[in-house]
């Protein structure tokens, strides 16, 4: 099985997340889904926001997804702790995740020992697709 791991906020899950899960789930023959959940924490120090749901709650929405092997809390702070621990084959992110931890993720993936690889994957609909429409955020 080939390990992957992917990244966000969830605070529902929308179409445009199904893709986001199938697509990551398309780049290996035998995938198995990781999705880390992000913090409550790290939500309102990204976003400048606080999510609508608590970070448990959304944990077990995406629980519930038959795409989704397993789930995890992202980490307080920093984010590598809990990819070391997944130990992915490959990153998938999202087409709008940005910031200092995906500009660094390389080089913070090699100098932690991982080969994981580093995969952008693509929009679906973001126009109707996206939570911060989909909210009225």
């Amino acid at each position: 099985m080939t390990r992957i791991i992917v990244f966000g906020t969830f605070d529902m899950i929308h179409p445009g997340h199904e893709h986001f899960f199938a697509q990551a789930r398309a780049l290996a023959k035998e995938p198995y889904l990781i999705v880390s959940v992000a913090r409550d924490s790290a939500v309102m120090r990204i976003k400048g926001v606080p999510p609508r749901r608590t970070e448990k709650e959304r944990l077990d929405v995406v629980k519930k997804n038959a795409l989704v092997q397993e789930v995890v809390l992202g980490d307080e702070e920093g984010y590598m702790e809990h990819i070391v621990a997944a130990r992915p084959d490959i990153i998938a992110l999202g087409y709008d995740q940005t910031g200092e931890y995906v500009e660094n993720l390389e080089k913070d993936l090699r100098a932690a020992g991982l080969a994981a690889r580093v995969v952008r994957l693509v929009a679906h609909e973001p126009h109707i697709f996206k939570t911060s429409k989909l909210s009225g955020r």
